[in-house]
């Protein structure tokens, strides 16, 4: 028996572009975006933490092997293929990356058909600031930035942006004036987060939620587990989804 067994293997099209998605639970939905190198045993094991809280989960498979190990050579490969990945950015500043439109009609798709006040978007790493972009649909109420590395942090400027065009930006801003809040975690020393979070409190304010344990970890719910970031993440959706 392997890992995703216990999950319902589907794919969401919207506009030409398809992705498988492995889905698991009953409750309000989220979507949780895996790291690089993809959906790894960390991956799902925290996605099971959210299916047992009462959640329905739904796991885009993006790029990687499913179930892979993150051993050095999974992360290479993982790297090497969203390198030449045309949906992605890498180094561009003030872009949303174009996965972002799939995303948000994956999560419309999700909340037309669970109801409620919306679904929530986690996305983690390399993936971190794609639940900003999702933010500016209203189908998500509950989005949460885990230690966001796009763009790569090379440079001032690069360390600082969110992955947001200027006109996101401005949608996520005008959605936090509303009181959208945004759930944000990462490990203080974290190099590959940038100066982002910065960024997110001078932007939205006191509508970003920081959670920051110290030291240079990097993968807050994953391989450098932190329990009580799980269990801020748990609440935080608990709170937006569950009236």
């Amino acid at each position: 028996m392997t890992l995703l067994d216990s999950w319902t293997r589907g794919e969401h099209t919207a506009d030409g572009v398809n992705h498988p998605t492995y889905r698991r639970g009953t409750g309000p939905g989220v979507i949780v975006i895996h790291e690089i190198p993809g959906i790894t045993p960390e991956v799902i094991g925290f996605a099971d933490e959210v299916v047992a809280a009462g959640f329905t989960v739904v796991m885009p498979h993006l790029f990687g092997t499913p179930e892979a190990p993150a051993s050095g050579a999974n992360i290479l490969r993982s790297i090497r293929q969203v390198c030449v990945s045309a949906e992605v950015t890498k180094l561009a500043t003030g872009v949303t990356s174009p996965v972002s439109v799939w995303l948000r009609s994956l999560a419309r798709g999700l909340h037309a058909e669970l109801g409620g006040p919306g679904v929530g978007a986690l996305g983690m790493c390399f993936t971190g600031g794609f639940a900003l972009a999702m933010m500016v649909d209203p189908a998500v109420a509950a989005p949460v930035v885990a230690q966001p590395s796009v763009p790569f942090a090379i440079g001032r400027r690069r360390a600082a942006d969110l992955n947001l065009s200027p006109a996101d930006l401005d949608a996520v801003k005008q959605r936090a004036a509303a009181g959208c809040e945004v759930l944000g975690l990462r490990y203080r020393d974290d190099k590959a987060t940038g100066t982002r979070f910065e960024t997110l409190t001078r932007e939205i304010g006191d509508r970003f939620i920081r959670v920051e344990f110290e030291g240079k970890g990097h993968a807050t719910l994953t391989a450098h587990h932190q329990q009580a970031g799980v269990d801020r993440v748990l609440a935080f959706f608990g709170e937006k989804l569950k009236p």
